[in-house]
């Protein structure tokens, strides 16, 4: 890839994987803790503190929204650079497995919520995307169904973000040679989420490298952070606010 030299050297994989973690995570805190309090009758009686906890709420989700156009990306630099696809694939689905119910219980309330599956398997099917446009390489006519598929499996499934998520996974890949052109792509495809656009400001800063080998550490946080949330809005926000 082409890249323009970056301001102060740029910032690492693992930067970027941060950035997308503390952004997901200051989205989940809106979309459980905050929300809770937020419809709790003391705030609800208030109308001076529940126009502040809304405007908290709406902050929280809106810094929310620069964490999955990050992750998209690292899934198309991740596929780029693992030695086995096939062993990257697993992993993502083996943590899509794992973080089901902590997705279920702490964002839609309900042990088993058939109606919407966690991020990782969008993830996960746009990796499945990028493995089959490599393996069918020789046969570009395959390429649209391939990508179709992929879609139309996120939007079937009903996975976090749908065949939207998918779509952005394949953008990035299909302009993998030029960031400028990547960024401008990506930020194009997620327009239809403001301020996600943002997250590629962060993107165009990635300077290649690695950074911090704490792989399993992102891996984890996902459903553990999920279930702490869940822990808090259900076992220690209602004694607090009484």
């Amino acid at each position: 890839m082409n890249d323009q030299p970056k301001p102060f050297g740029g910032i690492s994989g693992s930067t970027l994987k941060l950035i997308a973690v503390i952004t997901m995570l200051i989205d989940h805190t809106g979309a459980t803790v905050i929300r809770t309090i937020m419809r709790h009758p003391a705030i609800l009686s208030d109308s001076e503190l529940q126009k502040l906890w809304v405007s908290i709420y709406s902050i929280s989700r809106d810094i929310g929204r620069i964490a999955f156009p990050i992750f998209c990306f690292l899934i198309v630099e991740g596929f780029l650079h693992t030695r086995n696809p096939k062993k990257y694939a697993g992993r993502l689905f083996l943590f899509a497995l794992i973080s089901e119910i902590p997705f279920d219980i702490a964002l839609k309330g309900q042990w088993f919520y058939p109606h919407s599956q966690n991020v990782y398997f969008t993830l996960l099917f746009g990796l499945l995307v990028l493995i089959a446009l490599t393996y069918f390489r020789e046969k570009p006519w395959l390429a649209l169904p391939i990508m179709a598929a992929g879609m139309y499996a996120a939007y079937l499934l009903k996975t976090d973000y749908s065949y939207k998520g998918v779509f952005l996974i394949i953008i990035l890949y299909l302009l993998r040679y030029t960031r400028l052109y990547q960024c401008i792509g990506g930020a194009a495809a997620v327009t239809w989420e403001l301020p996600a656009p943002i997250a590629f400001i962060p993107v165009w800063l990635y300077n290649g490298k690695r950074g911090w080998n704490m792989k399993y550490f992102f891996y984890w946080f996902y459903p553990v952070h999920l279930m702490v949330l869940y822990l808090l809005k259900t076992y220690a926000i209602p004694p607090i606010l009484g």
